[in-house]
């Protein structure tokens, strides 16, 4: 079975550390993507690690986790309030999702209480900042251990 997971960062991620450091802290996307690679290989997993402002190359990449990943992580950031086209292609992902949110959106604006990607999600994690991803991480590869595939 492999053990490749994508990580897959939504709009103004590549911000992270410049933007509302109140909300999303200092921390830059490329120290989130160090740690994530540290914790990955000393959990047995391999990471494709990708961010992007645009919809479509978020949806092409979950394309190409279908044929090569056994599970995802994404932090759609504001498409995931928005974007009926990034389910989609989700739902057609057969390994676990887990949808990541530095902050705890259920304490933000109310239009961030919803999400499109959570209907599909195996699990949600928010507000535990970046560590949220590793937490991420370390669910997956537990869920890849016992062989539990799709989400729900």
């Amino acid at each position: 079975m492999s053990r490749l997971v994508y990580v897959l960062n939504g709009p103004n991620l590549n911000l992270l550390g410049k933007r509302q450091p109140h909300i999303y802290g200092h921390e830059t996307l490329a120290d989130v993507e160090a740690a994530c690679r540290a914790l990955a290989a000393e959990i047995g997993l391999a990471l494709r690690f990708h961010q992007s402002n645009r919809e479509y190359e978020i949806i092409d990449w979950i394309h190409e986790a279908r044929e090569t990943a056994s599970g995802l992580v994404i932090n759609p950031a504001a498409f995931t309030h928005t974007s009926v086209a990034i389910l989609d292609a989700l739902n057609t992902f057969e390994g676990p999702i887990l949808e990541v949110h530095i902050s705890n959106v259920h304490k933000r604006e109310a239009f961030r209480h919803h999400s499109y990607v959570s209907t599909v999600a195996s699990g949600v994690i928010a507000g535990f900042g970046t560590q949220g991803y590793l937490l991420a991480l370390q669910r997956i590869a537990r869920l890849l251990e016992e062989g539990a595939g799709g989400h729900g």
